[in-house]
């Protein structure tokens, strides 16, 4: 019986073949992503500073002649330096000062409750009827709330430091394979990066827009909340360490932290510190402090956020701030960077679907 043609019957067989070879792709992306997990937090980080360092390795690259290896480690070395053992180092500081606050907190020498009840005595009376009306008349109730949330904070950091402890082992494993990777990213990045666009069903200036959103906004939120944070942690250690305010290193590092929310942030910490000022009696360190923070560490995040952050991913404020609060509720610490290029993908995106169905008209 001779061979007969049926394009229906090769048409389906290649739809067929299509819809199987997408199932075995999805499969295996979703299983090398299962393996690559446990270190998230290292492959997370290699890429990120892999994209905040390529102008800089291209500018080496020219320097060295189109030498990728040693243009690759010259950035390297210059990452380490000027970025990761800096952070290192403080990090290595917070823990120690951490762990010296924990042991005065048990030794009876800080004693936060001690230091509530002064306040509580120091309010005039109609605030202390305010707080009867309100429903907070039971102040031994109050203290020993306080008390016990100020001693399981520096239980935690405390018990961070000893984890740091035993972890060291794989927190080096973690360490190295960022560096690692952060190499070959740098020297293998433009390729790489090549081959994801081509692999994108998109047209070319589609995913032209799309990458240079991501990649503005990822630098953007990088450079913005990290230098806010930064300047907010130093200025805030500095005034406490002008107002003789024990651990102002380990004060300054939670305001850094803290800075990483926008609009609230560092108040978090000076703002409570100012009040106790106040009501004991320090009139001027409290005055100095509010006026310290409001006009000095709130211009920062008021002025230089906007500057770094919003200008470059043209987010509004209030998406910043979503977007960051619940980057960090569902990634930890790396979703002050997440949260926010999410969302800026998510407007670049629906940007971009609203041009063509406006062009289709």
């Amino acid at each position: 019986m001779p061979f007969t043609w049926h394009p229906e019957l090769h048409m389906n067989t290649s739809e067929f073949q299509k819809k199987i070879f997408l199932v075995l792709l999805t499969i295996v992306s979703i299983a090398f992503g299962w393996i690559v997990w446990p270190f998230f937090g290292a492959v997370f980080w290699g890429a990120v500073l892999a994209i905040m360092f390529a102008p800089l390795y291209r500018r080496l690259l020219v320097v060295t002649r189109g030498r990728q290896n040693l243009a690759a480690l010259a950035t390297l070395v210059l990452c380490l330096v000027i970025v990761i053992l800096p952070m290192a180092y403080i990090a290595a500081s917070l823990v120690k000062e951490g762990v010296t606050f924990y042991h005065k907190v048990q030794s009876g020498e800080l004693h936060f409750g001690t230091y509530f009840q002064q306040v509580i005595n120091a309010l005039p009376q109609w605030i202390v009827d305010l707080l009867d009306r309100f429903g907070f008349d039971n102040i031994s109730a109050l203290q020993e709330q306080f008390s016990g949330g100020m001693m399981a904070g520096s239980k935690f950091l405390a018990t961070q430091a000893f984890t740091i402890g035993q972890n060291t082992f794989e927190f080096f494993v973690s360490f190295s394979i960022m560096l690692y990777l952060l190499f070959f990213l740098l020297r293998d990045g433009s390729s790489l990066s090549k081959r994801i666009r081509q692999a994108i069903p998109l047209s070319i200036d589609h995913k032209q827009y799309l990458f240079s959103k991501f990649i503005t906004a990822l630098r953007a939120t990088v450079k913005g909340n990290i230098a806010v944070a930064a300047m907010q942690g130093a200025l805030g250690g500095l005034i406490f360490w002008i107002l003789g305010i024990q651990g102002s290193l380990l004060w300054g590092v939670l305001m850094a932290f803290l800075s990483l929310v926008p609009a609230i942030g560092a108040a978090l910490i000076w703002a409570p510190v100012a009040i106790y000022f106040l009501v004991t009696g320090e009139i001027w360190s409290g005055v100095i402090l509010i006026a310290f923070g409001v006009l000095v560490i709130g211009m920062v995040d008021n002025v230089f956020r906007p500057i770094l952050v919003g200008k470059d991913t043209q987010m509004p404020d209030y998406i910043v701030l979503i977007s960051t609060l619940g980057g960090m509720a569902l990634f930890g610490l790396n979703g002050f960077i997440i949260g926010p290029v999410i969302a800026a993908m998510f407007i670049a995106a629906w940007d971009l679907f609203s041009l063509v169905e406006r062009n289709k008209e």
